[in-house]
């Protein structure tokens, strides 16, 4: 068999909010190589339909695969809820590992009774959340609110300014009568709000779940139990791919990754 422990990750989104993804499997996995692809040029995702949704899946999934990766991060959540199985169909028995499955583990402990989901319309019309959750646990209550603005606004790199506090506001005033106990971030745009989405609920107890975070130690583990770490001890290389703006992309990426990215290559997958 071949031994692929040099071989590198592969992740891919819909646009930059899967780079909150790539930066906590950098923190998690410093020695391990990364191929990120960003498809800039049909962003966003969450208002497209399950079978286009599809289609762009299979399309990124065989661009990774000729890269040779490992493993295949879908740190997107519109796919992970739309074209899991189409992902999987595709990788020939390598590791797939999404962002909702990390983030609804992270999200389910004991003292849980109250869930709230916060994503795309996607991703919370397909309700993979709460099926995830509830599997889980049926006793649980999950209330869910799509937030669609916030995906341009983070594409737009407006994160911290008045227009984007005034639209979470709107978003999650009605958590504010819910009163959830635990919020999880269903789209991987959004921990780029989390400072704002803390100040905006007013119970200061309430956790709120990065599944970037829950995926990059997923990675970790699922490294581990197969024997791919790579033995290498310097940095890890991180290779980016866009569909399109690729200058306006590697702006963005590396005011938010705190690191120079050389160069963001530009491909064409249709």
């Amino acid at each position: 068999m071949k031994d692929r422990t040099n071989a590198p990750i592969g992740i891919f989104d819909s646009g930059i909010g899967g780079l909150t993804v790539a930066k906590a499997v950098m923190e998690e996995l410093p020695h391990e190589d990364i191929i990120y692809f960003g498809d800039t040029a049909r962003v966003p995702y969450g208002i497209k339909s399950e079978k286009t949704i599809q289609l762009y899946a299979r399309q990124i999934t065989k661009f990774l695969l000729e890269k040779e990766v490992k493993m295949v991060l879908i740190a997107c959540n519109t796919v992970s809820a739309s074209a899991l199985q189409s992902v999987v169909d595709l990788v020939n028995g390598l590791p797939v590992l999404d962002v909702i499955t990390a983030g609804t583990e992270a999200a389910l402990t004991d003292s849980s009774r109250k869930v709230g989901v916060i994503g795309t319309l996607a991703t919370i019309g397909s309700h993979a959340y709460e099926k995830a959750l509830k599997a889980k646990n049926a006793d649980l209550d999950v209330v869910s609110r799509a937030c669609p603005l916030l995906v341009p606004l983070a594409e737009e790199g407006w994160i911290d300014n008045e227009v984007a506090q005034r639209t979470l506001r709107i978003y999650l005033s009605p958590f504010n009568q819910q009163k959830p106990d635990t919020l999880i971030l269903g789209c991987t745009h959004y921990p780029l709000f989390k400072d704002a989405i803390r100040k905006e609920m007013q119970s200061s107890e309430i956790r709120i779940i990065d599944s970037a975070l829950s995926i990059a130690q997923s990675t970790r583990k699922t490294l581990d139990r197969h024997n791919l770490r790579n033995p290498q001890s310097d940095q890890g290389s991180f290779q980016c791919y866009v569909s399109d703006k690729p200058q306006r992309f590697q702006q963005l990426a590396e005011r938010f990754l705190g690191r120079n990215i050389p160069d963001v290559h530009i491909v064409s997958l249709s």
